[in-house]
């Protein structure tokens, strides 16, 4: 059952379903910890865990040659570096507007039920892609259509994909396989657009398209082979039999936010931070080439050293079963955004190169410890809303901050523009601090539970 773990994914305990829902979450502390490199890989001991994870590991390749693929299409109709920044901003425009409701959907639908339907209509969405470009047919207006529709998905997806690994796995393995949901991330950021970029030089850009779609397969067949009866936890139900509207599921959510001293320090400090220091990536081209003179060489090098980071940070996290600690969140926070200001200062290439794979490196750092803390002290029947708040924020985000950074390299350069984005994310960070010890305080209380 979900508040004692006991290592073993068959023991389902003794408490019906209704009485778990009553029990408060707990941090539950591993009574044996495994110990060499299989730590690491610890939550892959589940074989549910294990059959969504090796689909999500191809699917996440495919996706980001997609992304990669979809950017040269993209520049092959327009030659227009704003039309990139409009496509990727239509596909993440939805996830800032309905991802609240997304998680409503979680938490009232079987999360496995859901995410086959997500993952199914992405699946469509690429195979459309790759028929229009194999006819040659393609026109611009079909790009952003498919990004709206792409985004739209992502804003359902997005949440309960992040609060189905619990019941994958259970709270005592959870740090752990947010971590690895993580590394393979990052993996096939590094993996992805390198093998997308061999594939258009030897053949098209439809190839990436169609093995984007292929690629589903694997995942979905992940999902329908996952055993219903080993998940830790199940959707709510309504007992009165009458019907939860969805703004009254929606208002229960977000009241619990703005009650829980933790989730909601945790949810406003990674979203700031997020806002303003993660959409970096938006300017990392003019420092490869207007600031440290190093061409696309140099930009493919310092992408290639921010996924590296991303990733040694994923299997240390993975490695260490970290205790979560409010304060590690802050500190981590704080280190990610005085790397993104040294590096903003940076005069030199090397130190540069150094500079961006510690900021990947702390990126991930604070957000796998923000995830983790989210999902182990929200209750089961609220998780999914908690997430979709998380990654309003987190994800979100992300179009107003491509503006916010974008207008300012505009007027001021791409140095000034990063360098007062990154001191907004430190006083955000700092300004956290202000509530921690309230925020630990609940922490801990759940933690004697």
């Amino acid at each position: 059952m979900d508040t004692i773990a006991t290592g073993s994914e068959e023991n389902t305990g003794a408490l019906s379903i209704e009485a778990q829902a009553q029990i408060p979450p707990t941090i539950v502390i591993p009574q044996q910890q495994a110990k060499g490199l299989l730590h690491a890989f610890s939550a892959l001991r589940h074989r549910n865990y294990r059959l969504f994870w090796s689909g999500q590991m191809i699917s996440l390749i495919g996706t980001w040659m997609q992304t990669t693929g979809q950017a040269w299409l993209v520049l092959q109709l327009t030659h227009s570096a704003w039309q990139l920044g409009l496509v990727g901003s239509l596909q993440f425009l939805p996830v800032l507007v309905f991802s609240i409701f997304g998680g409503v959907f979680a938490d009232r639908w079987p999360k496995r039920r859901v995410l086959l339907f997500t993952q199914s209509a992405a699946m469509f969405q690429a195979t459309v892609l790759c028929v229009l470009v194999t006819t040659g047919t393609v026109q611009l207006w079909h790009i952003y259509l498919l990004a709206l529709l792409l985004g739209l998905t992502n804003s359902l997806d997005m949440p309960t994909r992040q609060a189905f690994v619990v019941e994958m796995v259970g709270r005592e393995d959870l740090p752990n396989a947010v971590a690895l949901n993580s590394s393979i991330f990052n993996l096939a950021r590094i993996l992805g657009p390198g093998l997308a970029g061999l594939i258009i030089a030897i053949s098209s850009v439809k190839v990436l398209f169609l093995l984007n779609a292929l690629s589903f397969i694997a995942v979905i067949t992940g999902l329908a082979m996952i055993n219903q009866r080993l998940l830790r936890a199940q959707p709510n139900r309504n007992k009165t039999g009458t019907p939860v509207k969805t703004w009254q599921s929606l208002g229960e959510g977000l009241a619990y936010i703005r009650q829980t001293p933790s989730v909601l320090l945790v949810i406003l400090v990674v979203g700031m931070v997020s806002l303003f220091g993660i959409n970096f990536n938006v300017v990392l081209p003019l420092f490869a080439t207007g600031v440290l003179k190093a061409g696309s060489v140099g930009f493919g090098f310092l992408s290639s050293a921010f996924g590296v980071g991303s990733l040694v940070s994923a299997l240390w996290l993975a490695w260490g079963h970290n205790k979560l600690s409010i304060a590690r969140i802050l500190i981590s926070t704080s280190i990610f955004s005085l790397l993104l200001i040294c590096f903003a200062l940076s005069p030199t290439y090397v130190l540069s190169l150094v500079l961006i794979a510690a900021v990947g490196f702390s990126q991930i750092a604070f957000s796998a410890l923000a995830n983790t803390s989210l999902q182990t002290v929200a209750p089961d029947h609220l998780r999914g809303r908690v997430m979709s708040v998380y990654m309003l924020f987190f994800a979100g985000s992300t179009p107003i901050g491509n503006l916010l950074i974008g207008g300012l390299a505009a007027l001021a350069g791409a140095p000034i523009a990063l360098l007062i984005c990154a001191i907004l994310s430190l006083v955000s960070a700092l300004v956290g601090w202000i509530w921690w010890k309230p925020a630990e305080k609940h922490l801990e209380q759940a933690a004697r539970f």
